[in-house]
């Protein structure tokens, strides 16, 4: 979720068979209904809808509706609770609701503090126990831009310094269409528009209008679908050195912070570091962390 442009969807998808009607373009949000939806998203993935944001879910909404051609969102909330195969309705329901606008090298005193202070100081900590690889979680990945600027940083800052250090890059998203995305490694010039000129001569292959990532970056990360709030799946999310969680915060209310930022802290190794996005904050979430300052940029140290 590191963020926004609505998703569309392929028209490739097959419809579902679900009284079928008029595309429901005409049909309207009413506060029961909204409210109704709000439970079902936020008990599915902690995301809560402000009362403000009625309008924003509804026009989210439509797109599904439209698609599968039924008539009006109470009718489609009782397909998604009701559906045999809910699991696979809720993942192109997620690809509505959440929002996937990022870019390469988007924070780039975040990655300053990670190639230059803080892998450094985990290598030389003598509580890491594999000192010969580092692993990374990109925890809101979208396309994979966060992810690959990492693992180009890496190659560039970290690798000619520690020839024998390898890195292992972990993407995590909701929407299952920017994972494959992100797996494909193919690019827009919009996602590329911020990457320094060295890096794009050096890892990105221009056709057309596509920009097609080195394979040797994109081996060096993977990318699975995952849901922050679903506390099982978060206990397999585990021995991470750093954490970036940017922008995600951000559409939980406070019990949802309040989880998933511990689940985060457990999937952090001792004296490992989790970075959120600069509009996000820890304070009256969780004291288990300890503030940590770099140069344009904060950090939370996990000790």
């Amino acid at each position: 979720m590191n963020q926004p442009a609505l998703n569309t969807f392929q028209s490739n998808r097959p419809a579902l068979n679900f009284s079928f009607g008029n595309n429901g373009t005409g049909n309207k949000l009413t506060d029961k209904t909204f409210e109704d939806w709000r439970k079902l998203i936020y008990d599915q993935c902690g995301i809560y809808f402000q009362d403000n944001k009625k309008y924003l879910l509804e026009s989210r909404l439509q797109k599904r509706i439209a698609f599968l051609k039924i008539d009006t969102f109470e009718k489609y909330l009782e397909y998604v609770k009701f559906n045999p195969r809910k699991s696979d309705e809720l993942k192109y329901l997620y690809e509505v609701i959440t929002i996937n606008e990022t870019f390469f090298f988007r924070n780039q005193p975040q990655l300053d503090a990670l190639v230059t202070m803080i892998i450094p100081e985990i290598l030389n900590s003598p509580l890491k126990i594999n000192k010969n690889k580092i692993r990374i979680w990109s925890a809101a990945s979208s396309s994979g831009e966060e992810a690959y600027s990492i693992a180009m940083a890496f190659n560039e800052m970290i690798k000619p310094k520690y020839p024998g250090l390898s890195l292992e890059v972990v993407g995590t998203d909701i929407n299952y269409q920017v994972i494959e995305t992100a797996r494909s490694g193919v690019f827009k010039e919009y996602a590329v528009r911020n990457t320094p000129s060295y890096y794009m001569k050096k890892y990105f292959k221009q056709d057309g209008s596509n920009y097609h990532l080195d394979p040797q970056i994109r081996n060096m990360a993977t990318f699975k679908m995952l849901n922050l709030y679903d506390q099982m799946a978060m206990k397999s999310m585990t021995g991470f050195d750093v954490i970036f969680c940017a922008n995600v915060l951000i559409y939980f209310d406070l019990k949802s912070k309040v989880q998933v930022v511990s689940q985060l802290y457990n999937s952090l190794n001792k004296n490992g570091y989790l970075f959120i996005g600069y509009s996000e904050t820890l304070h009256g979430i969780s004291k288990a962390f300890k503030l940590a300052s770099f140069p344009k940029t904060i950090g939370y140290k996990k000790e």
